[in-house]
């Protein structure tokens, strides 16, 4: 059963004029019409969604949404069971279109599906289905009728559709905005002083190696220093479009690209040595001047462990989807929940309960690198979303926090043994699924596995075993 739809006031009615619009349409359907687009073979529907995708697989921008093994699996049979609704609605089932429509819509916007590649792929299925009716109904005029009613209907679909789309995108939109504004430099001092340390440690290495003869190749370039993941993940979206965003990854490609020539040059290594110095110096200007700019909201942050709330999951998520899919990368999602968190509060108050939330906000804190992100989902839910995160990388993190974790009581009124706290957590690694919320029942799905096969362990998506 799909969950209840949250809807803004002009969302809802919006979704109730189009369910009205539906079953006006439905009920002055002219005679047959309804009886001959539910009598279409099972095939022919089938044949109508592989013709959809086909189409939009020639379109090189679908690949990022699409696959011949995704369609094959779950879209084709989702598409068939789309057109099955439509074609056998009747009046009374107005209200459940409308609603599957909205969803439809809204995922296409949380996807960013471009909206010209929906509208081709319906101009396909009318062209389709007015050949399946000529084929399967002798009567040309009862044909043409019926063809008359589908098209109407997808229409209104697509209408629906539509509305939710371009409704979710401002939301969107909106949330990406704000939170350009606050990301983490609700503390930017603390993270300027952070981000410089991380960048003047970098230089000194780089000085010591130069000076000691060392293998300058052991540094690695900027761009996959801690400062470098905090300034791609974090740090650029933070700040926005400013060009001192641009000046800050031009000089780490600059010394990225000079890195190589300084190791190998023999002659004139001081001035590329030097070289690199300028570059940085301009990093730490542009820094200067971006923290300037930042902004302070608190309103995306959790006020009992001052992680993020689940206000900004949206735009990080889909900013880390883009950036995966640029780079050809990966990002690991664990979810955590606190094992018998109700009994706690229960026995011994919900003061502890609160402490036992911000000591594992605390230690998640501890023990996350600053280029991840850490956000408090409510209740006793927590969430971190490892930036350049393969499955194995995931599960080593997921394994730390959890042996962490259990062997780290919280000290409580005097107890000797404190309070243990042990966590359940599930890990999921961004499959190139474009759908943000997809990723997130994945590793829902793994933490609850966690519950279920003892708690104060981890279980990873897909496999159903935990590994501890």
């Amino acid at each position: 059963m799909p969950s209840p739809l949250r809807l803004e006031p002009e969302e809802a009615a919006r979704l109730s004029r189009m369910e009205d619009s539906w079953h006006q349409h439905l009920s002055a359907a002219p005679s047959g019409t309804l009886e001959l687009l539910a009598a279409l073979p099972e095939e022919v529907i089938a044949e109508l969604a592989q013709d959809f995708y086909l189409t939009l697989l020639d379109d090189t921008r679908a690949s990022r949404f699409l696959t011949y093994e995704d369609v094959r699996q779950r879209l084709k049979p989702a598409l068939v069971r789309w057109l099955q609704a439509v074609f056998t609605a009747t009046p009374g089932q107005a209200h459940a279109l409308a609603e599957i429509n909205h969803r439809a819509g809204a995922l296409h916007a949380r996807i960013e599906l471009p909206v010209d590649l929906m509208s081709r792929g319906f101009r396909i299925l009318r062209h389709r289905l007015a050949l399946a009716l000529q084929a399967v109904q002798p009567d040309p005029a009862l044909a043409y009728a019926a063809m008359r009613v589908a098209n109407e209907s997808m229409d209104i679909a697509l209408e629906g559709m539509s509305f939710a789309y371009v409704a979710g995108y401002e939301r969107s939109a909106r949330s990406d905005a704000t939170y350009r504004l606050f990301s983490l430099m609700r503390n930017a001092s603390m993270e300027r002083e952070r981000q410089r340390a991380s960048l003047l440690d970098w230089e000194n290495s780089l000085l010591y190696a130069m000076a000691s003869g060392g293998q300058l190749s052991a540094l690695g370039n900027l761009a996959g220093t801690e400062f470098g993941r905090w300034f791609t993940h974090k740090g650029a979206p933070s700040f926005g479009d400013y060009p001192a965003v641009d000046a800050v990854f031009r000089a780490m490609e600059e010394i990225d690209r000079l890195l190589p020539q300084l190791s190998a040059a023999d002659d004139g290594r001081l001035d590329l040595l030097e070289a690199i110095r300028q570059q940085l110096a301009g990093i730490r200007q542009s820094l200067n001047v971006l923290f300037e700019q930042a902004s302070e909201l608190d309103s995306g942050t959790d006020s009992l462990t001052s992680l993020l709330n689940r206000r900004f999951l949206a735009s990080v998520l889909r900013r880390e989807i883009q950036l995966a899919d640029r780079e050809n990368g990966r990002f690991t999602v664990l979810m955590l929940d606190i094992d018998h968190f109700k009994a706690i509060n229960d026995q011994l108050g919900h003061a502890a309960g609160d402490a036992v939330l911000r000591h594992v906000a605390d230690l998640l804190t501890q023990h996350t690198r600053s280029s991840d992100y850490l956000f408090r989902l409510g209740g006793e839910e927590f969430l971190a979303v490892l930036i350049d995160s393969d499955e194995a990388r995931g599960v080593t993190m997921a394994e730390h926090l959890c042996q962490r974790l259990a062997s780290s009581p919280l000290e409580w009124n005097g107890r000797d043994d404190g309070i243990a706290v042990t966590t359940s957590i599930g890990v999921a690694v961004y499959d190139g699924h474009p759908d943000y919320e997809r990723l997130l029942k994945r590793a829902d799905g793994a933490m609850y596995r966690a519950k279920q096969s003892g708690r104060n362990r981890i279980c990873v998506d897909g496999s159903g075993a935990g590994t501890r």
